[in-house]
């Protein structure tokens, strides 16, 4: 038996209780929880602004400790400390051969069950899913093994989560553009957890001049440890007049976080 958070009704409540789980099958691994980061993803699921099979143990930003691993496990051992991908690929579909595993046809097409098609926690004759195959609401989980990227044992493991999702996401956006280029202008609206990493990934590739844009001046203020060199208010001012004002012409490349 493992505790989790399911939700088993949008607008309701996570119902923490004690679920079924079964041992690792082949290429799985069993990961004790470390740390979860909630993400603006679990609260679309919550409130039915996004479909997911139900009920479900959402999160999908974590890391933690592989405990188990199953039949023909190579990548991790027990003990290693891992970040956990939401993205997990099979490594064989036209995606993953094309050399985009994050576009996976296969993690698609199985969504919140494990890559053969089934779940690997129970409550009595009711099969639970795992948000992104992962559902790391729950003090262990049944994954993948292509989703444990092991890390050094100083990386913390609340900092380790982080880059599970947001960090990912926001740094990504920005690296993985063909458009980006050093001495770029950037613009990145919206300063939570992706937006600041979205400015982090254009200091990483060198922009000349990057705009904070948000509605808290608190947030604003924390974007310069991310590399912002400029912040705007949207609350307070025309944001596009700012920016134009800032930058003579506008930004080559705007981020909406």
């Amino acid at each position: 038996m493992v505790k989790a958070a399911v939700l088993y009704e949008t607008n309701q409540p996570l119902v923490i209780k004690d679920v079924e789980q079964d041992p690792p099958k082949a290429g799985e691994v069993r990961v004790n929880t470390g740390a979860a980061g909630l993400c603006a993803s679990d609260i679309h699921i919550m409130h039915g602004t996004a479909a997911m099979a139900l009920p479900v143990v959402l999160g999908h930003e974590g890391a933690g400790t592989v405990a188990e691993v199953g039949p023909g496990v190579t990548s991790v051992k027990a003990g290693d400390r891992c970040i956990l991908s939401f993205v997990s690929n099979c490594g064989h579909c036209s995606m993953c051969r094309s050399g985009l595993p994050n576009l996976c046809d296969t993690n698609m097409a199985t969504g919140a069950k494990q890559f053969d098609g089934t779940v690997r926690l129970h409550s009595g004759d009711t099969e639970i899913h795992q948000m992104a195959k992962l559902g790391v609401f729950a003090e262990s989980i049944v994954v993948p093994q292509q989703a444990c990227h092991p890390m050094p044992d100083e990386v913390p493991m609340d900092v380790a989560a982080l880059i599970g999702c947001c960090v990912t996401t926001g740094v990504g956006a920005v690296i993985n553009s063909p458009a980006i280029k050093p001495g770029a202008t950037v613009a990145v609206f919206g300063c939570g957890g992706v937006g600041l990493n979205a400015i982090q990934g254009a200091k990483l590739m060198n922009a000349s001049r990057i705009i904070a844009v948000d509605i808290f001046d608190h947030k604003l203020e924390f974007t310069y440890k991310f590399g912002a060199t400029d912040v705007v208010n949207s609350r307070e001012v025309d944001a596009v007049e700012a920016i134009r004002e800032l930058t003579g012409d506008g930004v080559d490349m705007a981020f909406d976080t």
